[in-house]
């Protein structure tokens, strides 16, 4: 769509004119990956509690240097408890320039940056026990597509990301 041909073309200028785009030691913008986790009947979707955010929200986090964003992503449902999560495939899912307040992390501030996101769609065992990860989320669930629009507190994302992700997922099943 447009947002993410205009996101493409910021991403990939940013990660071209700056030798530390996937580390978050560049405060003004860094990359992250997020993941947006199906079962394998596509009834649910796995969200967490963030923390920072006091919302439900996809699963996702800072390349840290990585450059395989895909694993980067795959890492994050893993934190979440999951152990056999796939890619539904390994193609790049959607594309967001996202900005990010700021806040205090760990006693520390935190300046508003960006953060240049690449979304991965994948698959996990809904029955698997899942598990917090304290120092980033309170909780973590599976929901029902709609219900998961509803539980967010972040209006923008539910207009602009998980909208967007649901409905790109309804039209790889139709």
């Amino acid at each position: 769509n447009v947002q993410e041909e205009m996101d493409k073309s910021l991403i990939l200028e940013w990660i071209k004119n700056n030798n530390n785009a996937f580390l978050r030691e560049n405060t003004v913008a860094h990359m992250t990956a997020s993941a947006w986790v199906v079962n394998a009947d596509r009834s649910k979707v796995l969200m967490v509690y963030h923390n920072i955010y006091n919302s439900w929200s996809w699963l996702g986090g800072h390349a840290d240097g990585e450059t395989d964003l895909l694993s980067v992503a795959i890492r994050e449902v893993e934190e979440a408890g999951i152990s056999n999560v796939l890619p539904v495939s390994e193609d790049i899912f959607s594309l967001e320039s996202l900005t990010v307040d700021g806040h205090w992390k760990n006693g520390k501030y935190v300046s508003s940056h960006l953060h240049f996101n690449v979304t991965y769609l994948l698959e996990a065992d809904s029955e698997e026990a899942v598990s917090i990860k304290a120092d980033e989320n309170s909780g973590v669930a599976w929901f029902a597509p709609e219900e998961a629009l509803a539980k967010s507190t972040e209006p923008w994302f539910v207009e602009h990301v998980y909208t967007k992700l649901i409905e790109k997922a309804k039209q790889l099943y139709l």
